[in-house]
């Protein structure tokens, strides 16, 4: 450890002093906000792409469970097989995110699967017995909760992207932007609108008609 009284000391006292009083400020003035905002950001994608991998993983029982009641309905159980095979093989990554084109091509592959599910759900109101499968039930109940946590992680990354956007073009922070975060780039948003952004519903036809 070097003594107070060394010529290393003595020589880079100013230097010392200058990082003592400039640092605090820097943090003071909000120079980590952009970084902030950025890891946030990138760990709401995270919470993205975990929910709809969730939703992928469910769909393979789901299809069998359907074949051992309805293997007839052979397009509509292709369908969803190749919608989960098209949007599994589209990902974005965190570091990837201010791709405008990537982002929109991994949301519609999502949607392409969605709809394909929603066909493969309303076959299902014709095949009672498939409804009343034990094993319907429980994909019922995780089907359910996979979309909802889906609908909560894109309401957070949405939030969480324009909030970092906001921090590359409002002031204070738009000078550590023009300073120090040169190449930082805005992330790409989801392009649905808000209101079209309900939970699906998910319904085997376990509720009872009126």
């Amino acid at each position: 450890m070097l003594a107070l009284s060394s010529p290393f000391v003595f020589r880079n006292l100013p230097a010392l002093l200058m990082m003592a009083i400039v640092l605090p400020l820097l943090a003071g003035c909000g120079y980590n906000t952009i970084p902030t905002a950025e890891e946030n950001a990138k760990a709401a994608w995270s919470q993205v792409l975990n929910q709809y991998q969730r939703r992928a993983d469910l769909i393979p029982n789901l299809v069998e469970t359907v074949k051992g009641y309805a293997a007839h309905e052979k397009d509509t159980l292709d369908a969803v097989v190749e919608a989960r095979a098209k949007a599994t093989q589209v990902t974005v990554t965190p570091e990837t995110l201010s791709d405008p084109e990537a982002v929109k091509r991994f949301q519609d592959s999502q949607a392409g699967l969605t709809s394909a599910l929603s066909r493969l759900l309303a076959v299902v109101e014709n095949y009672p017995d498939l409804k009343a499968n034990q094993n319907f039930l429980a994909l019922q109940a995780q089907l359910e909760g996979t979309e909802n946590r889906i609908a909560v992680a894109r309401r957070d990354y949405i939030q969480a992207v324009r909030e970092y956007n906001l921090t590359l073009r409002t002031f204070p922070s738009v000078i550590w932007a023009t300073l120090w975060f040169r190449d930082n780039q805005p992330f790409a948003n989801f392009t649905i609108e808000e209101d079209k952004m309900q939970t699906p519903k998910v319904d085997f036809g376990t509720q009872q008609g009126g």
